[in-house]
């Protein structure tokens, strides 16, 4: 990566590490590797957790819309309302993607979290890894009051990662991904309960200069 383009959109010189994995904003070469762990499965076929059941659609058309996400979230970045997709490697191999997203958040310190996992990685804690990697950017990095999440009620593994990490159930919701309705758990996590459970061996670099890109005053951050 070149220091111009970091210059002149630092978010790729952003990275969060941890013991077991490293969180970096995607390059153009990275969503075809992220487009291609998709196509290899990140869930049973036979249940939805997204909302939006991208995983459903056949997969000469899925990559393409895979790429117009991850563009659009760079075109429509705005101070007052972004979404950060990183991508997520353990030692050398891409895992999947970790998400934060927030609107108007130097006012409400408040965000929310979404991510995938490629189905070879799963089951061995890195779901939550790497939600504790972002949810460190979001209250260590950016002065995050507030962290949301939601899962359907049949997605256990999730709401496992949620209520480890200290979130508690924040009311429901129906969603309907797949045309029938499905409870929707919501979940919030305090900067009080994250504090409680604070980890000291997780890093983020290359964030002072991306402070206005979301939205925060160097000094508050």
């Amino acid at each position: 990566m070149t220091t111009s383009l970091e210059r002149d959109w630092p978010l790729f010189g952003l990275r969060i590490t941890t013991p077991r994995l490293t969180l970096s904003y995607p390059t153009e070469v990275d969503f075809g590797t992220l487009n291609e762990l998709a196509n290899q499965g990140i869930h049973d076929p036979d249940v939805m957790p997204f909302d939006s059941p991208w995983t459903d659609e056949p997969p000469e058309i899925r990559p393409q819309h895979s790429l117009q996400f991850y563009w659009g979230a760079r075109a429509n970045w705005k101070p007052t309302n972004w979404h950060l997709t990183m991508m997520v490697k353990e030692r050398d191999s891409v895992v999947g993607v970790q998400g934060v997203l927030a609107a108007d958040f130097a006012v409400k310190r408040q965000v929310g979290t979404g991510s995938w996992l490629g189905k070879a990685h799963q089951g061995r804690g890195i779901g939550k890894e790497m939600r504790a990697a972002i949810l460190h950017l979001a209250f260590a990095g950016l002065g995050a009051k507030r962290a949301t999440s939601g899962a359907f009620e049949d997605n256990a593994a999730s709401l496992a990662v949620s209520r480890g990490l200290g979130y508690v159930e924040n009311g429901d919701d129906i969603g309907a991904p797949r045309g029938t309705p499905v409870r929707q758990i919501r979940l919030l996590l305090t900067r009080e309960a994250w504090e409680k459970k604070r980890r000291e061996d997780i890093q983020i670099h290359g964030l002072e200069t991306c402070l206005p890109m979301f939205g925060v005053d160097q000094k508050s951050g």
